[in-house]
């Protein structure tokens, strides 16, 4: 976590300098709502919660997490694109930002929410997924996978989440950049497909490093391949897609934090210098770090270029998949 404090500490310095209009009014000087459009409990929900409170314990300030669940995050998103553009209703977003727009696209719905009315804060999080088998299946490497579905094409079945879910878009990716066709079997959710897994119901799932790490230290899943640039800490023997030449496959859960376009760019500046610098604070970096979460700090334009990329990625994942009823 010292590298953390340090980038966290740092984004924290160089936004005070470049900030700090003199006799502006102090943002914020009343509670904040951040919505979470996902149930409680979820991949959010890890980042989210410490965020919170870490946000008010720096602004001394009330900030309530609010979840509006529902339409795969739609709902919630929409709630926050279309709230008051004053700064004081924040939004906590995850890669269904990228999806949710490609599957409406692709199925000729209106859009489920106005991404363009969501301005960038911060990304907070950018993890990779981590595809798994059970341990004692026959493939040792994420090579060995690809020689058998070839050899047997849309034979070997992987679980998910459900259509262009978190799950699903990364494995198709893996799959298509490794010219192998799988069977797609949707869950209610990733805790279900590893489930399934570990039952042999299914011979592979994703997940997040801090979600499969118990499973692979213990003996019960051997991870093959990891999507994203580089390899992570938790899981250090894990290669990653690009290194094994399938570049086009890389993906990564994120969570960033969104207010609405229209707010005041005054005040954009300042939730952006309040976010880095609660993250920098001891006790939330001690929080993050027991829940195993991995921060990746981009603000402002710099999550902007990021999601820009990623929407690409994603966009190309949906059409390529096609329509999934």
């Amino acid at each position: 976590m010292a590298d953390l404090s340090r980038r966290a500490a740092l984004s924290a310095a160089l936004l005070a300098t470049a900030g700090g209009a003199a006799g502006q009014e102090a943002f914020p000087s009343r509670p904040m709502t951040i919505i979470v459009p996902f149930p409680p409990g979820g991949a959010t929900d890890f980042i989210a919660r410490p965020l919170g409170a870490a946000l008010q314990r720096h602004w001394g300030q009330s900030v309530v997490m609010q979840n509006r669940a529902g339409a795969g995050g739609a709902i919630g998103m929409q709630a926050g694109a279309t709230a008051r553009p004053d700064g004081y209703t924040g939004l906590i977003a995850h890669v269904a930002f990228s999806s949710i727009p490609a599957s409406d696209a692709l199925f000729g719905r209106p859009p489920g929410f106005d991404a363009a009315a969501l301005a960038p804060v911060a990304l907070l999080t950018a993890d990779p997924l981590m595809l798994v088998v059970k341990a004692d299946a026959p493939w040792r490497t994420w090579q060995d996978f690809l020689a058998d579905a070839r050899r047997r094409p849309g034979e070997i079945a992987y679980g998910s989440s459900g259509p262009y879910s978190a799950l699903h878009l990364p494995i198709e990716m893996l799959a298509h950049a490794g010219g192998v066709r799988l069977n797609h079997v949707p869950y209610a959710g990733g805790g279900p497909a590893v489930t399934a897994v570990l039952a042999g119901t299914i011979a592979a799932t994703a997940g997040v490093p801090s979600v499969m790490a118990p499973f692979i230290r213990g003996g019960q899943l051997r991870a093959l391949v990891n999507t994203g640039a580089r390899r992570v800490a938790l899981l250090p023997d894990v290669p990653t897609a690009l290194e094994l030449g399938f570049p086009e496959a890389e993906f990564y859960l994120w969570v960033g934090l969104f207010t609405q376009a229209a707010a005041d760019p005054a005040i954009q500046r300042q939730l952006r210098e309040g976010v880095a610098a609660a993250l920098a604070e001891p006790e939330t970096q001690r929080q993050l770090a027991a829940t195993g979460t991995v921060l990746d700090l981009r603000l402002g334009e710099a999550f902007q270029t990021f999601l820009a990329a990623d929407r690409r990625r994603v966009t190309a994942a949906v059409q390529r998949i096609g329509r999934v009823e």
